[in-house]
């Protein structure tokens, strides 16, 4: 089992650059930033509850991830997750294979298309169709990203041919987490995406869960799918449950507010992730 971080990164925590250089230093495989592009006015107070204190300050995770490729040579950089749902496909699949291109094939492209109604809304979407409207935006980046001419028709997204010479590294493309729990997440996972990365809590069933998905993959003629687990702290017993399942991946949030915290954290990461190395 892999192990790394998942972190909102803020213009006022410490320098992506360092923190990258920080984890890979650790010996850790993975980093990811999560994303809020916007926190309404209208729902100012989600900013003041805890937790969530750093949304209105947060770095675009793409251009983030760039430096982070920049320094470093060896860890895997991720969204964790990109809202896929809010963005134009064409751009967002051009973003993607740019980052798995300065990273040399080091990106997974993880997705949601998020909780926050308003902040959807003031993209122009309808939260009642979000998942809808991020399945197409997917399927046409597939296209993008695999197809010369590619092109998309759907209820939302409607691409004609195009010439998009730029390709991911990793073939066929990076790999898609999708972040959605539940049998429902299971499903869109099986359909569309490469991995399942559900928020893993003591409250949560895991294991039914990566059953169903096994049985999914099975009825839909897919191997088995690695799962990336999310946890909000790190909780021991809860990631030697991980390891037990067969969990692939875990990623374990953290608010890298100062070096003199993140640093510890680093450490106590990889000394639990030394017992369960591959």
């Amino acid at each position: 089992m892999q192990f790394g971080i998942d972190v909102d990164q803020t213009d006022y925590g410490v320098r992506i650059t360092d923190l990258a250089r920080a984890v890979e230093g650790a010996g850790l495989e993975s980093l990811f930033m999560t994303q809020r592009t916007h926190v309404p006015a209208s729902r100012r107070d989600i900013a003041e509850q805890i937790g969530h204190e750093m949304d209105t300050s947060q770095l675009d995770p793409f251009v983030s991830l760039g430096a982070a490729a920049a320094v470093t040579s060896r860890i895997k950089l991720g969204t964790g997750s990109c809202l896929a749902a809010l963005y134009d496909p064409i751009i967002l699949a051009k973003q993607v294979a740019t980052l798995d291109v300065i990273s040399q094939g080091r990106f997974l492209f993880g997705i949601t298309p998020g909780w926050f109604e308003e902040e959807m809304r003031n993209h122009g979407l309808d939260p009642a169709f979000r998942w809808k409207v991020i399945r197409e935006k997917v399927l046409a980046m597939k296209a993008l990203w695999t197809e010369d001419g590619a092109q998309f028709h759907g209820r939302f997204v409607n691409i004609d041919p195009v010439v998009l010479g730029l390709k991911p590294v990793q073939k066929p493309h990076p790999p898609i987490l999708v972040g959605s729990m539940g049998p429902h997440g299971v499903a869109r996972t099986v359909e569309y995406g490469d991995e399942w990365m559900p928020a893993v809590s003591p409250s949560v069933d895991l294991e039914s869960n990566m059953k169903c998905l096994d049985r999914a993959c099975r009825d839909a003629g897919r191997p088995g799918m690695p799962v990336t687990a999310f946890l909000w702290e790190l909780n021991e017993p809860l990631i030697e449950q991980c390891a037990q399942l067969g969990v692939a991946r875990c990623i374990v949030y953290l608010y890298p507010l100062r070096m003199d915290v993140v640093q510890p954290f680093l450490e106590r990461l990889m000394h639990i992730a030394e017992r369960f190395a591959s």
